[in-house]
């Protein structure tokens, strides 16, 4: 399936705005089931955008335990795209505000959906991966789980406190 939107195709609507839903598997990320996505694609003049939500159930690893579990995340997309070259209207300087991240198509004729969802969902996961509250992830750092024959040497070592 073909998940772009073309500029043109949108331009041409009466309305100047598109709706589109995506349900499918997204490569590299490891789901259990769909990924579900509602969008509201709008042209704004010389900028496009791109509003809705994405949700799912994705199977990570806890940073902590190292077991795997269901990660089941529901958060917003919003964002902008500016239709022609940002570069030629700003040149080589341009103070970003708060909010105000504008992927420049730089005369592209199409958005790819796919990868703005691959992206959204990389980028929207937390940085530290846990199972949950009750993570008992400290069990696998006990002294007798770590024994490499390297570090022997250090366990006979007498420390002088005076």
């Amino acid at each position: 399936m073909d998940y772009k939107i073309s500029v043109e195709e949108l331009e041409n609507t009466a309305s100047k705005t598109m709706n589109f839903h995506f349900d499918d598997k997204i490569d590299g990320l490891e789901s259990d089931g769909n990924i579900i996505s509602d969008l509201k694609i709008t042209s704004l003049g010389e900028f496009m955008e791109i509003k809705g939500n994405v949700k799912g159930i994705l199977k990570l690893q806890c940073d902590l335990c190292l077991e795997n579990f269901d990660y089941k995340f529901d958060f917003p997309i919003k964002e902008m795209f500016a239709k022609n070259s940002l570069l030629e209207e700003y040149g080589q300087e341009t103070e970003l505000k708060n909010g105000q991240f504008v992927t420049d198509l730089n005369g592209e004729d199409e958005i790819d959906i796919y990868d703005l969802l691959y992206q959204s969902v990389i980028l929207n996961l937390p940085n530290k991966k846990v199972c949950g509250i009750n993570c008992n992830g400290d069990k696998f750092l006990k002294e007798e789980d770590l024994s490499d024959p390297r570090l022997d040497v250090f366990k006979n070592i007498k420390v002088d406190k005076g």
